[in-house]
């Protein structure tokens, strides 16, 4: 079993920054990949990006490609999600997730059925 725990989140002004961390315990050893997802009322959950755990390889939704970006720290367990350049249409829960499966090339786990470990979720709320 991993367990994860977000936290960071908060309230923000458009425009402005914050920084989601998620930090793993349990069988770190078994995550190939971890992601960044988020929901907001009424939609689906979303993926934002995800890292690979070994060699740090990165994807990102175009929706956020050039404000957010992700990064690990292998020693602390820990994955973060920077963001900058907030938008209201940010606003939602953001849940962090681990996948033990492992995808290679340029191949990623992008949906939500694809992870087999979640945190409780953080919520990120940007004003206008």
């Amino acid at each position: 079993q991993v367990q994860l725990v977000e936290a960071g989140g908060g309230l923000v002004q458009a425009g402005g920054s914050l920084r989601l961390s998620c930090a793993a315990s349990g069988r770190t050893f078994s995550m190939s990949t971890m992601g960044w997802f988020r929901q907001a009322p009424g939609k689906e959950r979303e993926i934002v990006a995800a890292i690979k755990w070994s060699g740090g390889a990165t994807y990102y939704a175009d929706s956020v490609k050039g404000r957010f970006t992700i990064s690990r720290d292998n020693a602390k367990n820990t994955v973060y999600l920077q963001m900058n350049n907030l938008k209201p249409e940010d606003t939602a829960v953001y849940y962090c997730a681990a996948t033990r499966a492992n995808y290679f090339g340029g191949a990623y786990p992008r949906r939500d059925s694809e992870y087999d470990y979640w945190g409780q979720g953080t919520q990120v709320t940007v004003s206008s």
